[in-house]
């Protein structure tokens, strides 16, 4: 059952959806902004590089699993709603929270220790591969075509909140316990406030509103195939497009908010309490920005946001390594992410809008999911490790700098086949007509 959209249901679905969508981000990510301190407990056998690229590549791990997420879980939100497909993302993701906050070490275990946390990230990607289409397509679904941006903006604002949390309490945990008291124990206390995503995510996403009428939904399903298989033979080309158009994207988020930490510590030999704050101004930005940047998609157009901050981040991306290399200091790194950080959201928002608005309703969550969890699978978890991988094998710095240059390149070759729908109802009849 549906309810009519209001600008108050509007604003609850806002907040009920961006503070559980940020926790779950917060599980998530926060892996990411421990990668040094894990890698010595669980891989200690190898050198710190060899630590350092597992520990990334364990992080990427949790990306695999995502277009399965995607498929699964987009499929149930299709089928039996939004609110019950995000209610599941949120039991899974606080479950993989709670298998790495009381994993033994290697030291304890020894090889079971990294199956067991490879094991939970895997189960964290399942989680977020259906978590992202599930929310984007109820905050599209609540809107009106005049404010879909503005609505869908509040995803990636909630991404924001959740790596500014994550980031936060790495580094405030960090620079209050020193290194031997986050190898001690301090690395296990953000898993375990991770665990509260499932008691605090379930009540608040009880009281959304739901936007599907589930009804309508299982009386047509006895003829009709199966969500994900519409997707790919109605839709294949758009989907195709879709996911080339997001990668530019996806690898700059992971490189400039995952990676970015680990450079400017290992790379750079920035304090680690200076590099989690650099990632923390990259959440603040997201989350202040993206409703704006939403409010101007709205008024003109996706596409123009997304190639103007794909250009200005083609623009930074050489001379901000080749700066920070020069002058590794804290103001230029906060400089440089910030200004990353900023191309990054005025690319990011348009088209994490544009994903849900390509797809009739009754398959949307399954085209949005499949989409951004192949897109972020294949180009943005494992950027940290492409990007440290680099750098390892060509000895170069500035490494990362060109894999993000190829990457913003060929994204926008994917926006010349996608359709812009700002501004129009999603869900006339023919909006989204397959192309033959």
């Amino acid at each position: 059952m549906t309810t009519a959209s209001t600008p108050m249901s509007r604003r609850k679905t806002i907040v009920a959806t961006t503070i559980g969508n940020g926790l779950e981000f917060f599980d998530f990510t926060i892996y990411g902004f421990l990668a040094l301190v894990i890698g010595k407990l669980f891989f200690p056998t190898l050198d710190s590089y060899g630590q350092l690229l597992l520990t990334v590549g364990t992080f990427g791990v949790g990306f695999i699993m995502r277009p399965l997420g995607g498929i699964v879980i987009g499929a149930y939100a299709d089928r039996a709603g939004r609110k019950k497909a995000m209610t599941l993302t949120i039991f899974l993701m606080a479950l993989g929270c709670a298998m790495i906050a009381v994993a033994p070490t290697y030291a304890q275990i020894g090889v079971a220790a990294p199956v067991l946390i490879v094991l939970a990230r895997l189960i964290q990607g399942f989680s977020a591969g259906g978590e992202v289409g599930a929310s984007t397509t109820l905050l599209v679904e609540h809107a009106t075509p005049a404010n879909r941006g503005y609505m869908a903006s509040w995803q990636f604002a909630s991404q924001g909140l959740g790596i500014l949390l994550g980031a936060a309490v790495a580094g405030g945990l960090t620079f209050a316990l020193g290194p031997q008291g986050m190898e001690a124990w301090g690395w296990r206390v953000p898993f375990f406030i991770g665990m509260l995503i499932a008691p605090v995510g379930m009540y608040i996403r009880r009281h959304l509103d739901e936007s599907l009428d589930t009804t309508a939904v299982q009386a047509a399903s006895a003829t009709r195939r199966s969500s994900i298989g519409e997707v790919c033979s109605e839709h294949g080309k758009t989907v195709l497009a879709a996911i080339l158009g997001v990668l530019g994207g996806t690898a700059a988020a992971y490189v400039v908010t995952f990676y970015m930490p680990t450079y400017a510590v290992r790379e750079l030999g920035l304090p680690p309490t200076v590099a989690l704050f650099g990632a923390v101004l990259t959440g603040l930005l997201s989350f202040v920005l993206a409703p704006l940047v939403g409010l101007a998609s709205d008024r003109v157009g996706r596409k123009p946001l997304i190639v103007w901050g794909r250009i200005a981040m083609i623009v930074l991306i050489y001379p901000g390594f080749w700066w920070l290399n020069v002058s590794p200091t804290p103001a230029v790194l906060f400089t440089v992410v910030g200004l990353l950080s900023t191309a990054l959201v005025v690319q990011t928002v348009p088209m994490i809008t544009m994903l849900p608005e390509m797809f009739p309703k009754h398959v949307r969550a399954s085209g949005m999911s499949l989409v951004y969890s192949v897109g972020v699978a294949l180009f943005g978890g494992f950027s940290p490790f492409i990007s440290t991988w680099l750098v390892g094998t060509t000895g170069n710095k500035l490494a990362p700098a060109w894999y993000l240059l190829g990457m913003t390149l060929v994204s926008l070759l994917g926006l010349l086949w996608l359709k812009d729908f700002t501004g129009r109802d999603i869900d006339e009849a023919g909006a989204h007509r397959p192309a033959h």
